[in-house]
């Protein structure tokens, strides 16, 4: 089909369908069992789909969509016969996303005309955001970027030492200020830093608890205030990380954080981990920010630019 156009390289490809197989063997069980001994898609097929859908985490609203896209199409071509089934899914899976209106990546590039581009992170501990923000720089940094990180998480020495690691380990200066220290002061400086090394992008790394909305988006808009001190349009990207082994709970998450602070780009971690990958295709769906990463491995190159007909496909794609 013409709108699976083979945008990643072969290696990125086996990573991402490697990725999904517990979501996809998750996913193909429970729609087997759906239709074992019907022979065309009807009313109690669409039913059991519909509950499949809904419990491999694509959420119910976008199931709902899905289901009136099949019914649709059923009503248009009059007999749909079951082992049609997995093509018609994806081709309606496909056909929602693309409406999304969201531009997919086709690498680790940044806008031009931002110097440096400042990406504030965020989302709740556990998530994988400090990794996130890790694996991101390595990327920028093999494109010839450089990147300046602020520790700007600092309800947690943890976090502020892994993040210092990451930064040892990728060769990216990390600008930190220690434990219980004002965050938005950490921003400031990384975005000072940045401006005086002309780096290409910094990001900032922030702290990751889902307190009362009120005290977040406190928390979030005096870290913009600081920073636009020095760059007044920044940060330029808010980046909202969740972990998609959470399945539904990552949605819950999005919904909190959206409504704290204005996120513009999401990344959706740990999906080789767990059957509930189904959940990008929700969160992708309704909440129409840009996916523009997803975790399928443990390895630098395993966080990935998000491509909405290469995750699809690698939905589909059964194993040999």
């Amino acid at each position: 089909m013409s709108i699976f156009s083979g945008l990643f390289s072969k290696e990125k490809k086996e990573s991402l369908d490697k990725g999904l197989e517990k979501t996809k063997e998750n996913f193909f069980t429970k729609l087997g069992k759906a239709v074992v001994g019907k022979s065309k898609v009807d009313e109690e097929v669409l039913d059991e789909l519909e509950e499949v859908l809904i419990t491999s985490d694509v959420g119910v609203n976008t199931t709902i969509k899905i289901i009136q896209r099949i019914e649709d199409r059923v009503a248009r071509d009059k007999y749909l016969g079951v082992e049609e089934l997995d093509k018609i899914l994806r081709e309606e899976i496909a056909g929602l996303l693309a409406e999304n209106n969201t531009q997919d990546l086709n690498d680790f590039s940044l806008p031009e005309g931002k110097k440096p581009y400042v990406i504030m992170v965020v989302g709740v501990n556990g998530v994988g955001k400090t990794t996130t923000i890790g694996k991101l720089s390595a990327q920028f940094k093999k494109k010839g970027l450089n990147v300046v990180l602020g520790a700007a998480d600092t309800f947690r020495a943890a976090a502020v030492d892994q993040i210092k690691l990451w930064g040892e380990r990728v060769g990216v200066p990390v600008v930190a200020r220690g434990m219980n220290t004002d965050p938005s002061a950490v921003a400031f400086d990384a975005v000072k830093q940045g401006v005086e090394e002309n780096a290409d992008v910094v990001i900032i790394d922030t702290a990751g608890r889902l307190h009362t909305k009120v005290n977040l988006m406190n928390e979030l808009s005096k870290i913009k205030r600081v920073m636009q001190k020095f760059i007044p349009d920044a940060p330029h990207e808010v980046l909202l990380v969740l972990d998609g082994s959470t399945g539904q709970n990552a949605v819950i998450q999005a919904r909190e954080f959206t409504k704290a602070t204005d996120v513009t780009s999401l990344a959706i971690t740990k999906l080789d981990g767990t059957a509930k990958g189904g959940v990008v295709i929700g969160i992708s769906d309704e909440f129409k920010i840009p996916v523009k990463y997803i975790g399928v491995g443990e390895k630098v190159d395993d966080l990935q630019v998000f491509n909405k007909m290469e995750f699809v496909d690698s939905f589909f794609k059964k194993s040999i």
